[in-house]
């Protein structure tokens, strides 16, 4: 069945704007409302709605919180929190459904909706569909008695409970004290909570992006423009840097020297350590196709090994819980660590990596740049009318992926894919020799442009 409204994660798009307006957000809700009466047997269902700092997220929240009540729904309202934390209080606050209001790395003229389950996992595929077909109906029926009506309030301190939940995370006797730490909030869902919880655990830091207006949100800021926090790095002379996104479920790292440290090279320095511990479950890590081949021969030398998934942090974490492994993520840094959380989580992951430079008594840029990256290049083809499904099946593009992968003759890998969230085509491809890597790009998005 196509999906009208969820995409990789979750319902995305421009605020106010189709499908990104309060009338969808109240659909979803009183039809998630609806899905969860046949699933959760409770008298009185209830949900937690957490939000980032976008201007719209004022909008969708009222929205989303006015549909679950007209539907029985007790809403508690989060406030701004990263969205591993939704996931973390959902269950911790044994609520039915959790709602995180974000748009993620995206700037602020977007936002989205993502559900978790009561256990903290997003919802399954299936349940998404089930709330797409309920969303276009006529809900009026099933709206809540007048003395069924839910109530809403506000939860004083969540961010509290959270970065309880963090430190509990480190493990025994360690502490930060001694790491000098820049943190680039990203103007994001995390302004408060990062700074503070590595403070508390005893680093000295150094805080950046962390005054949100409602627009300035991932703007030249966060964990997908690291250019400032790469600078301030060295500036202050800090041990290390960390970016966040958004909604603070991905993490990039800068070394001592301003050099950025990617998602790869943090799975490859936990994996490691995880290993050397005999806790890295199912002797393997589970990542994305877009994960560099370089990590994937790394793990290979530890005789540990990589298990490939579509992009997107829901696959990786699907794959996880099928697989038995308790180590996953992506490229661009959603780290999960399932023996604490249900989702990527950048804070809880950068905690982990401090913890282990300080057991290691190593500095950041020898313990986390451990193999040598494979030449990887990406060219992004705007599609312009035309559905990405029909340039995927179209034979002249699956000639020239084919002539292209006889060309790399083992020696790397070729990618296409459709953007789970934008009118593109992204084309990737990595190998020993980047000449070969850009050639083949090249080939494969002028065949495409010539149908897009």
């Amino acid at each position: 069945m196509t999906r009208k409204y969820f995409g990789t994660d979750g319902i995305r798009g421009q605020a106010n704007q189709y499908p990104m307006t309060a009338d969808i957000a109240q659909k979803c809700a009183m039809a998630a409302a609806i899905e969860l009466r046949g699933a959760v047997k409770n008298s009185h269902k209830k949900v937690v709605i957490g939000k980032d700092t976008r201007q719209s997220c004022y909008m969708l929240e009222q929205a989303m919180a006015s549909g679950f009540l007209a539907m029985g729904l007790d809403v508690t309202l989060l406030g701004p929190l990263p969205t591993p934390a939704v996931a973390n209080l959902t269950r911790s606050l044994r609520a039915d459904l959790g709602v995180m209001i974000s748009a993620s790395h995206n700037p602020y003229q977007d936002n989205g909706i993502k559900l978790f389950g009561y256990d903290g996992f997003k919802l399954s595929d299936e349940v998404e569909l089930a709330i797409e077909k309920l969303m276009d109906s006529d809900l009026s029926s099933q709206y809540a008695p007048s003395d069924d009506l839910g109530r809403a309030r506000r939860l004083e301190r969540a961010d509290g409970r959270y970065i309880e939940y963090l430190k509990a995370t480190l493990p025994r006797r360690i502490r930060l004290d001694g790491i000098k730490v820049v943190v680039d909030c990203a103007n994001g869902a995390a302004y408060k909570v990062a700074p503070n919880v590595l403070w508390e655990m005893g680093a000295d830091v150094i805080a950046m992006a962390v005054d949100p207006n409602g627009k300035n949100i991932n703007d030249k800021c966060g964990a997908t423009h690291t250019d400032a926090l790469q600078k301030r790095v060295v500036e202050e002379g800090a041990d290390v840097g960390i970016a966040l996104d958004g909604d603070a479920d991905r993490l990039i790292m800068v070394d001592q020297n301003g050099k950025r440290i990617d998602g790869d090279q943090l799975m490859a320095v936990i994996a490691r350590h995880m290993a050397a511990l005999k806790t890295l479950k199912n002797n393997g890590v589970v990542a994305t196709v877009m994960s560099n081949l370089g990590f994937e021969r790394y793990l290979n030398t530890m005789d540990l090994h990589l298990y490939r998934t579509a992009v997107g942090d829901r696959y990786v974490v699907e794959a996880m819980r099928e697989g038995g492994y308790n180590l996953g993520g992506e490229q661009s840094g959603h780290i999960v660590m399932s023996d604490y959380t249900t989702t990527g989580d950048g804070l809880l992951a950068a905690i982990q990596i401090l913890a282990i430079m300080k057991q290691s008594e190593r500095d950041i840029a020898s313990l986390c740049h451990v193999f040598e990256v494979v030449p990887q290049h990406m060219e992004n083809v705007r599609l312009t009318g035309v559905a990405s499904s029909v340039v995927m099946d179209n034979e002249k593009v699956q000639a020239a992926i084919k002539k292209s992968e006889d060309y790399l003759n083992g020696s790397g890998r070729v990618l296409v894919r459709p953007s789970g969230t934008e009118p593109l085509i992204r084309v990737m491809a990595e190998g020993d020799d980047e000449a070969q890597v850009r050639h083949v790009i090249a080939d494969i998005a002028d065949t495409i442009r010539k149908i897009a």
